[in-house]
């Protein structure tokens, strides 16, 4: 701001002027008007007018510095807005891309820059498709234009964002690989234990071509899909991960994934921790070597005959956290019971020496039986209609259903009869409540239990992943943009991980989870009052409070002046 002392016939006026920016043009703005010289003379008492007036001027860029300016607008009912002219912006990017500036990804995306010739900014593109990841999940394009409501508008268009997926398919391994290292200066790792589990994606198309291939489906579409193999550390933050055609099979993702932590991440001492669809001979001999091992979920039903029964034995039980033996016969299984029993044994199988734990838990039973309740209830529908029954999976309703080929009285019938399968419905009640894990670790049982009843939140983390950044349906075609997507989804996922994870420790008492943060996220907009600054239009909350809080940044005053969103962008990117 500087002072503006305009003459004319009459009289001598002093303003307080300042220089802004509206419509993308350069022009002058009347900030304050101290009065004309006749009026100050008469009211100064003899003080020099225009020292004064410089003073004023000098006051009012202290509290312009301070971010301590008070803002008088004017607006005209008369006055039509101009066409075009966008003046509400979200601010609520900043948080995201305080993290995703600590996570050196600028830095990472200057080292690969300098490996390829190209015009546009890698680290641009990268992060718009990031923020717009996870603010406002859509395809590549309307990515693009989604990324125009930030505040800071991209300058890339859509042919750099195509070309840009191209590159990041090729640096995947070195993206990752630093993201770790970096993350390690900003985030504490908890590399004890990993936990990996598949799942697959989906795309709008029939054609199968490449890695788009037709496999079984875990929404069960009639689609070509993707398969995403997903490591997480302890405290559920991604680690790596890797994309395979989708009719692999999911049990020989691990190990190619897996030796690239190893070699890349300088990870060497670690349990793996998967569910039974990937606990295969050859993943667990990989992780029986060094310093790895190993904990496995365990079907009871596919068990050996010695150690099934010895499994669903009602004696020689442990409540946990007691050291007296139980019998299962006597304990009471009503629905406040929510003990957990177990117990535990070694096994050699195939060359291996393991732990069995196997535990059961009234509540478990429960929930089992509630469960099989409703699908009874939905075979006896079928039975109605037996041109619909068609099982395909091992979990449908249908397999409580079978035919009988004969009469009640011994001769062969006209036509298949279907009716329930009590045998089968009383041998999966057999199973109710019990839990098997295995692993090659010399530990309490105890121990081995908590390693795995973590395992949900990666299972968490790909619903994540599915909902929230809705990384499916796949738009993109070619290969190495697909691998490209998954990038994008996986730093995103990391970055909302990491944000999540803040804000808990931040809101102790309360339950905060990632989408309340997200949707607080993308409702801060802020109105841009044209050369002064920005007036936030959100509802200031605990996750705003504690946001600013934990960021050191402020963005809930009644106006964020100009310069003062400059050095919060500023902050942001340090």
């Amino acid at each position: 701001m500087r002072l503006s002392v305009i003459k004319s016939a009459n009289a001598t006026s002093f303003y307080v002027i300042k220089s802004v920016t509206i419509g993308g043009k350069r022009t002058s703005k009347i900030v304050k008007k101290l009065g004309t010289l006749k009026n100050l003379e008469q009211r100064l008492n003899g003080r020099d007018p225009y020292e004064w007036a410089q003073e004023e001027v000098d006051k009012l860029n202290d509290e312009e510095i301070s971010d301590r300016t008070e803002v008088i607008a004017k607006f005209s009912s008369a006055k039509r807005i101009s066409k075009g002219n966008q003046v509400r912006y979200n601010g609520g990017y900043l948080f995201l891309q305080a993290i995703y500036y600590e996570l050196a990804l600028e830095r990472i995306c200057n080292d690969i820059s300098k490996r390829y010739k190209f015009d546009f900014d890698l680290n641009e593109v990268l992060s718009l498709l990031v923020y717009s990841r996870i603010l406002y999940p859509s395809s590549k394009k309307s990515s693009l234009e989604a990324a125009s409501q930030l505040l800071e508008a991209p300058k890339s268009s859509l042919q750099h964002i195509y070309r840009s997926l191209e590159i990041l398919a090729k640096e995947s391994n070195f993206i990752q690989s630093q993201l770790y290292k970096e993350s390690c200066k900003s985030v504490k790792r908890n590399t004890s234990v990993l936990y990996f589990d598949c799942t697959n994606y989906f795309f709008e198309l029939e054609q199968a071509s490449g890695i788009k291939q037709y496999g079984v489906s875990k929404e069960h579409r009639p689609n070509p899909i993707v398969q995403m193999g997903l490591f997480m550390d302890g405290d559920g933050i991604p680690l790596a991960f890797c994309i395979n055609p989708g009719n692999d099979n999911e049990q020989k993702s691990l190990i190619p994934i897996e030796t690239t932590i190893i070699r890349d991440f300088g990870l060497s001492r670690f349990i793996v921790c998967t569910d039974a669809g990937l606990a295969s001979q050859s993943n667990r001999q990989f992780n029986n070597i060094g310093e790895r091992a190993y904990v496995v979920t365990q079907p009871i039903k596919t068990m050996k005959g010695y150690l099934k029964n010895w499994a669903l034995d009602p004696k020689d039980w442990q409540k946990a956290g007691s050291n007296e033996i139980i019998n299962l016969d006597n304990i009471d299984e009503d629905s406040e019971n929510q003990s957990l029993y177990y117990k535990s044994r070694p096994i050699k199988e195939n060359g291996l020496e393991e732990q069995l734990v196997v535990t059961y838990s009234p509540k478990y039973k429960l929930y089992m039986r509630k469960v099989r309740e409703r699908q009874i209830i939905r075979a006896e529908e079928k039975l109605k209609k037996p041109s619909s029954l068609k099982r395909k999976r091992a979990n449908d309703p249908e397999r409580f259903v079978t035919s009988l080929h004969c009469t009640n009285e011994g001769e062969v019938a006209d036509k298949n009869v279907f009716v329930l399968n009590t045998d089968a419905i009383a041998n999966e009640e057999k199973f109710d409540g019990f839990y098997a894990v295995c692993t090659n670790l010399e530990a309490d049982p105890t121990e081995i239990l908590k390693i795995n009843k973590r395992r949900w939140e990666i299972e968490q983390s790909f619903r994540i992943m599915k909902h929230e950044l809705r990384a499916r349906p796949v738009f993109l075609s070619r290969d190495d943009r697909i691998q490209a997507h998954f990038m994008t989804c996986f730093i995103s996922l990391l970055i909302y991980r990491i944000l999540e994870h803040r804000m808990r420790s931040s809101l102790p008492q309360q339950e905060i989870c990632g989408s309340a943060i997200v949707r607080t996220l993308k409702d801060m907009d802020f109105l841009d009052m044209q050369g002064e600054g920005y007036v936030p239009l959100y509802a200031r909350s605990d996750i705003t409070d504690a946001l600013h809080d934990h960021f050191g940044f402020r963005t809930d005053t009644e106006i964020v002046t100009k310069a003062g969103m400059k050095k919060i962008i500023k902050k942001t990117k340090a």
